[in-house]
């Protein structure tokens, strides 16, 4: 893999301060959250689509995508879980690998079978219900996933953004045409340097536009659930976020097309 199998550091951190000022919805018969752009600061048919960790659709992650909308865009942010995400600080030895295959009581799973679905519906959704013509995905460890095997230079998604991803499979990567920003912490056992180094030489090979940034002093999980109250960590995290945006920018605005 280009990335390994989640572990208890995908559940783990801190609550951050603030107010979520997005929206819950539905996308079809999905759960999901919405945040919109304020009047006079919408870049006009451009979305974001932000795949979240295992935890969900919880306070950081609304709170993330209020920025994102902060910044322009119009972000949608579906429950990938079908209502099973985890909780914060599972035990040492919680079993990722059969909650993914059989989900919690063994028959909700959250396979690619179960959740490539729920991302080509969102798709849809953006571009029928907001007449959105390119769309960016952030992915979260889970989520990068995703990202990863919606980016194939098809029209789907347009441009990608990942943080410390997990589950990623070597022919998913292999399999990536759009441009990729990722966001790496230098203490994750589960995006280690090994995978970070094979990552970039599978996207060297793809010949596609990408961009890899490594965080000092941080681990898996920073760029969502960050100590703020560390300088480092605080500065990590604001850093990876306006990575993100700055991509965004460069490969989605109409003007920059």
């Amino acid at each position: 893999m280009a990335s390994n199998p989640a572990s208890r550091c995908c559940t783990v951190g801190y609550k951050h301060s603030g107010t979520p000022s997005g929206e819950n919805t539905k996308v079809g018969g999905i759960d999901a959250y919405i945040a919109k752009p304020s009047a006079g600061k919408t870049h006009s048919q451009v979305a974001i689509l932000y795949l979240s960790d295992i935890l969900g659709i919880p306070h950081n992650a609304k709170l993330i995508a209020d920025q994102i909308a902060a910044n322009g865009y119009l972000t949608l942010m579906p429950d990938l879980f079908n209502s099973d995400q985890l909780p914060p600080n599972v035990t040492e030895d919680f079993d990722f690998v059969t909650w993914i295959r059989e989900g919690t009581g063994g028959k909700n799973p959250h396979t690619t079978k179960e959740v490539d679905p729920i991302v080509r519906q969102c798709v849809d959704y953006l571009h029928n219900e907001h007449g959105v013509q390119k769309i960016g995905a952030f992915g979260y460890c889970f989520g990068a996933k995703y990202v990863c095997r919606f980016l194939k230079g098809d029209g789907l998604v347009d441009a990608g953004y990942v943080a410390h991803p997990s589950f990623v499979s070597e022919e998913e990567v292999k399999g990536i045409r759009g441009p990729l920003s990722i966001a790496a912490a230098e203490d994750d056992f589960v995006f280690p340097e090994e995978k970070r180094h094979l990552t970039e030489k599978l996207l060297r090979e793809a010949s596609c536009q990408y961009q890899i940034t490594l965080y000092s002093g941080v681990s898996h999980g920073f760029a969502v659930r960050a100590d703020l109250g560390k300088r480092g960590s605080k500065w990590a995290t604001e850093a990876a976020f306006l990575q993100a945006i700055d991509f965004m920018d460069s490969w989605l605005l109409v003007e920059n097309s």
